[in-house]
């Protein structure tokens, strides 16, 4: 018995050992980092079914003959995004979903930076974007769904220039090309808008850092699930960064995607065309793999990929192009601080 336990230790330490030279490798070719909403809510920032109970609760939907049909899908167990895109809600009630979306979300970023400062490594993303910046390269891309700031906060850990788009100071502006030449530089790419992006009733756009409240006849300029979600990427600020994000994608042969499942049309497309014709490498780090993920790496054609997955309590399940799958005992790879230490 012990020597069958040693033997199998033995077997997994060796599989370990080509994962890591496997996850090593993607690495080096400094990857487009793609941020979904499992990046977040380890750091405490709400899941789906926590924004739609918010919004059940603070929503006031009379004034929209939709809404009590809205409530119900909710009540049967629909998730959030599915509800608003079989349901389309008045100019005024989608207002009121834009705000407390934000009125959510806001007070726990500034709470999750105000933790943060005191700690150096609080972010796991400070220390990835310093590995790849051991490299000769002076650029990187983060592509993000999410609405918070953790991307920018992790850059100002490192002391390492970001760029979301917008001028700098505390009244910021949209810009079309950074002013600042920098030898190191992240870009942020925020496909759904921003918690310090805001638009005024003039369509005037403007960044605040870390307020508090909503200005005075602005509403926050962030993309919420359903139909408006693809009317508003068609518009300022939203269709330049896509097509930014669509030319990060393209020049690159090589994405991490930490959190992220797959499921937003703009991002996932481009990655399905360079990971099955262009033999682009793919690292996948999340708690759970969704079934748009499963089915891309098993059925769609992705040739070179490597994914993590927790399994169980302890333990991590590795989907790799190379090896199958298989699952590392007592280990935490799926998580970017596991992750980090694999590499």
């Amino acid at each position: 018995m012990v020597e069958l336990k040693k033997r199998k230790s033995n077997l997994i330490e060796t599989v370990l050992d080509k994962i890591a030279i496997q996850a090593q490798k993607y690495i080096e070719n400094v990857p487009v980092i793609v941020l979904g909403s499992g990046a977040s809510v380890s750091y405490g920032l709400p899941t789906m079914g926590v924004l739609s109970k918010h919004l059940k609760d603070n929503v006031n939907g009379e004034s929209d003959s939709n809404w009590s049909d809205f409530i119900k899908l909710l009540d049967d167990g629909t998730d959030l995004e599915t509800a608003l895109q079989k349901i389309t809600l008045n100019e005024e009630v989608t207002t009121q979903i834009i705000k407390e979306t934000w009125n959510l979300i806001n007070p726990i970023d500034i709470e999750v930076f105000f933790k943060s400062l005191q700690n150096p490594n609080f972010y796991s993303l400070s220390n990835l974007i310093g590995k790849l910046f051991l490299s000769t390269s002076t650029e990187l891309n983060i592509i993000t769904t999410n609405y918070d700031r953790l991307a920018e906060y992790a850059c100002e850990k490192k002391n390492i220039y970001h760029f979301t788009g917008f001028s700098t100071g505390f009244l910021r502006t949209k810009v079309i090309e950074d002013p600042i030449n920098i030898r190191r530089r992240v870009n942020i790419l925020k496909v759904h808008g921003s918690l310090d992006w805001f638009r005024s009733k003039d369509n005037l756009l403007i960044g605040l850092s870390n307020t508090s409240k909503i200005p005075e006849d602005f509403i926050p300029e962030i993309v919420t699930p359903g139909n408006e979600k693809y009317k508003k990427t068609y518009q300022e600020p939203y269709r330049t960064i896509i097509q930014k994000a669509d030319l990060a994608l393209e020049n690159n042969n090589s994405y991490l995607c930490i959190g992220y499942g797959f499921n937003d049309e703009h991002i996932q497309t481009k990655l399905v065309n360079k990971c099955v014709y262009n033999n682009s490498t793919l690292l996948i780090l999340t708690r759970t793999l969704t079934e748009a993920t499963k089915k891309f790496i098993n059925e769609q054609g992705c040739k070179n990929y490597l994914a993590f997955e927790k399994s169980g309590d302890k333990d991590t399940k590795v989907y790799s192009s190379l090896k199958g799958e298989f699952i590392i005992p007592e280990s935490d790879y799926w998580t970017l601080d596991g992750f980090l230490k694999l590499i």
